[in-house]
């Protein structure tokens, strides 16, 4: 890990040094809807020519077959044929999830008896993408192909579709009827949603791998293939700050998170790097390296080296901590203001997501084990521990109060696990 110039300050670069965090309070979602409204969305509405099709291959390294019949969750949904990759929960009600999978569809379900409440039809290839918008009126699914529909949940109708290149993620903004997608030839494209008004934000010529609608609801942060990372201003659709050469990774991003204020920005990548980026002025604060970690031996004559890569990441809301989720099982907590290791949690299995409570220090990791856990990033010490799956866990969802996670996997199934516990 690389420390700041002055240790124990979110140091920049040059003389920039935070002195003071001034809090100005967050528009209100109706300022922002207001200002969405504003946005010029050109006509761009051409549907972009045929990408490749991706290719998914059978994956089952890391999961035993001897898994244990061990089923902790309360309900399990069982309409998928095949693997089910992704899951979102309707977040003004908390009792509907969406998911979507290898099988072409995607289902609106209630948590509380895994009863269907409607098919999202139509899909022609794996559903990699499903999200409820911010007032739960609308779902969103999302093909590999880069066919995304809209559905209105109190009706179940379709009032909304739009054909891009490859998907690569597709996210709802946190105030409005506005929906961002990044794609396979590096743009990311975004919608005002039922009407369809379109713009598009063009980056470099390689996918538009992760992004994220930062909390103001003004910036959203893409990151890209070529290891290079853009913050950009949604309303005159120009990029604010790129971070390329060695500001950037070597690698390719795979995900990207905000602290709660949208002040912070973390980025991670296949190059093992976390980066922590002051969003106001696009400078990187400091670097978390794997080598700060545990030092990996060499590997031996014949043997290959164990791959590794920054799998998920994310800050907590309520403590200046953030962790980061890696493909050989380690989580890391991180303190931000001194900008050292705190905790070192470690995972038989790669992690494949994380994600912390809303309003506590408590950090949640889905594996390829097949497993949940709970850990409390104040110790670094497992809370609880989840099982169900035969197979590995694909992706999963926290409800507001946490009480609620909804995991699903390789085994074609989603499941709800109740996590509440009297003493937290």
């Amino acid at each position: 890990m690389e420390p700041a110039e002055e240790p124990g300050a979110l140091g920049f670069h040059g003389d920039e040094e935070i002195i003071e965090v001034v809090e100005l309070g967050p528009p209100g979602p109706d300022d922002l809807a207001d200002e969405m409204e504003d946005v010029d969305f050109d006509d761009e509405g051409a549907d972009e020519p045929d990408a490749e099709a991706w290719e998914t291959e059978e994956d089952d390294e890391g999961v035993e077959d001897s898994m244990e019949a061990q089923d902790d969750s309360e309900v399990t949904f069982s309409l998928h044929s095949a693997s089910v990759f992704c899951v979102s929960l309707d977040p003004k009600t908390n009792t509907l999830a969406v998911t979507g999978g290898e099988d072409d569809k995607a289902f609106v379900w209630h948590l509380s008896d895994g009863e269907l409440l409607f098919e999202c039809s139509g899909h022609k290839d794996s559903v990699t993408c499903a999200g409820f918008s911010h007032d739960s009126v609308f779902v969103a699914t999302g093909d590999m192909s880069g066919l995304i529909k809209v559905w209105r949940v109190d009706t179940k109708e379709e009032v909304w579709s739009f054909e891009v290149g490859d998907l690569e993620w597709m996210e709802w903004h946190p105030q409005a009827h506005v929906l961002l997608a990044g794609t396979a030839d590096g743009n990311s494209w975004m919608w005002k949603i039922p009407s369809g008004d379109c713009k598009t934000f063009q980056g470099p010529a390689c996918p538009a791998t992760c992004g994220r609608i930062l909390p103001d609801g003004k910036r959203a942060v893409v990151g890209y293939e070529d290891g290079t990372m853009r913050i950009w201003d949604l309303k005159q659709g120009t990029s604010l700050h790129v971070l390329k050469g060695q500001d950037g990774h070597q690698d390719p991003l795979t995900c990207v998170a905000s602290n709660h204020d949208g002040s912070l920005i973390m980025t991670g990548s296949v190059d093992c790097h976390a980066k922590l980026i002051n969003s106001a002025t696009g400078k990187v604060v400091c670097v978390f390296k794997t080598e700060s970690i545990a030092p990996k031996p060499p590997a031996g004559e014949g043997e290959e080296a164990e791959s590794n890569s920054v799998e998920s990441l994310g800050f907590c809301n309520v403590m200046p901590l953030a962790a980061v989720g890696y493909l050989d099982g380690t989580l890391a907590i991180y303190d931000l203001p001194t900008q050292s290791l705190r905790h070192k949690c470690q995972h038989e299995s790669g992690i494949v997501q994380l994600l912390w409570e809303e309003s506590s220090a408590v950090v949640y990791t889905c594996s390829l084990d097949g497993a949940v856990r709970l850990w409390d990033a104040r110790s670094g010490k497992i809370i609880s521990e989840y099982r169900g799956h035969s197979a590995e866990i694909l992706d999963f969802a926290v409800n507001k109060d946490a009480s609620i996670v909804v995991t699903t996997s390789g085994d074609h199934q989603a499941k709800v696990f109740c996590v509440q516990r009297p003493d937290r």
